[in-house]
């Protein structure tokens, strides 16, 4: 099945290269809420056979609590079909299961992923804040610093690698192994892909592709039980866990985990330098910072997409789907819903209520966002005190991904008079 006529593309991982394309989502929420896309090569990766895109915030939610009506094991969670020998692997992953057997695993992570544990690190969060925005004022060109080679990339890195227990000289790994996986459709952020035996990309998340975090992560768990400490893997590692289930956790937390701020702290700093006056009520500290995270994340949510499979026949938004269809729901194009946002072209820093869905809704919702908001938080009130409002003084560089709502380059100004 093609296009529709007169229904936009919003597959493309390209398109999204200039920005995330909201005139088209609005004109999907508006005529086309749920809209069949066709799933071309690109970029060297194979055709798909369509999807439906979910563009209005009331059918993202709905598809998104629905997790007997819309699976995120049969076909797994990204646009793109995995190989079907990958499948049975890629579905071993908390992200990729449905209920009860997601429900097992979420709450064996809960236990150690506790608001406790994670408060317990606000003061290493801040102090290396701190550290990294003066190192980047210090190193500054012309008053100005590319702030996601600079800060941010670090940030989130180094926060996750805390909380999870990586030992300082092995933290690089973490990012190389999250660019791999997160930047695949993109060929200048990610190292061209592995080609199988039949000359096509292999999938990053295919088991060949993994065995070097996987054996890292075994290597990891034996150290932690022989020295325990406060962190996720000493938990983890101490844990009933089925065969492959601690891999499996390693991966989503060190992908999962470091990219939502990875993607996120980026994308608030770039939001305010093109909104000055909300970056200067931010700074005069006229607004609550908790609230003005939200609202940045409704504005830049980490996360483009998720896909769903749908289970059996149904009608959503009055278009029939079919057992086995793809349903994708567009977080971009549900933060942006006028029938639930007033004016959500508008940056509201003190906007209340905010039901954004940037951190996803239903049984997935996600686990990590306390720590996600505290990271941000304490970036906000650090950037506050020792930096101007971010200010632009380049073209940012955005991520090529219909998955992943990524900045690569950010270059902001960094002297002046802070808020």
């Amino acid at each position: 099945m093609d296009h529709a006529p007169g229904v936009p593309d919003v597959f493309d991982p390209r398109t999204y290269a200039a920005g995330v394309p909201h005139a088209r989502y609005r004109i999907l929420r508006d005529h086309h809420p749920v809209a069949w896309q066709a799933e071309p090569e690109v970029l060297g990766w194979p055709a798909g056979p369509g999807f439906w895109a979910v563009t209005r915030h009331a059918d993202v939610v709905r598809v998104l609590r629905d997790h007997a009506g819309y699976s995120s094991h049969l076909g797994a969670t990204q646009i793109r079909d995995p190989a079907p020998a990958d499948l049975p692997f890629i579905r071993r992953t908390m992200l990729n299961q449905d209920p009860p057997d997601h429900g097992r695993l979420r709450r064996m992570l809960a236990r150690a992923f506790t608001p406790a544990r994670v408060d317990a690190f606000e003061g290493r969060v801040r102090e290396r804040a701190r550290r990294l925005l003066a190192a980047a004022r210090d190193a500054a060109v012309d008053g100005s610093v590319e702030v996601v080679g600079a800060i941010t990339d670090e940030y989130a890195l180094l926060g996750l690698a805390d909380l999870m227990g990586v030992p300082a000289a092995d933290r690089g790994l973490l990012l190389e192994w999250t660019v791999r996986i997160i930047g695949y459709q993109d060929p200048e952020d990610a190292p061209p892909p592995r080609l199988g035996p039949d000359g096509v990309p292999l999938d990053p998340r295919s088991p060949a592709l993994l065995g070097e975090m996987f054996d890292y992560a075994r290597e990891l768990a034996a150290a932690k039980r022989a020295r325990p400490a406060d962190d996720l893997m000493s938990v983890l590692a101490r844990a009933e866990l089925a065969e492959g289930e601690l891999e499996m956790f390693f991966f989503l937390l060190t992908v999962a985990g470091n990219d939502t701020v990875r993607s996120a702290a980026p994308g608030g700093l770039l939001a305010l330098a093109r909104a000055p006056e909300a970056a200067r009520r931010l700074a005069a500290g006229l607004v609550p910072v908790d609230r003005a995270v939200d609202e940045l994340l409704r504005v830049h949510p980490p996360v483009l997409s998720f896909r769903r499979t749908a289970t059996r026949d149904t009608v959503l938004a009055g278009r029939r789907i079919r057992a086995g269809d793809k349903v994708v729901v567009f977080h971009a194009s549900a933060n942006h819903d006028e029938r639930v946002f007033a004016d959500p072209g508008r940056i509201d820093l003190g906007r209340s209520p905010n039901p954004h869905v940037s951190f996803g809704d239903g049984p997935h919702v996600c686990l990590g966002a306390h720590f996600a908001r505290l990271q941000l938080r304490v970036l906000h009130e650090e950037w506050r005190a020792a930096l101007p409002p971010p200010e632009l003084t380049g073209e940012p560089k955005r991520l090529v991904s219909n998955f992943i709502n990524g900045i690569t380059r950010l270059p902001l100004r960094v002297s002046g008079r802070c808020g």
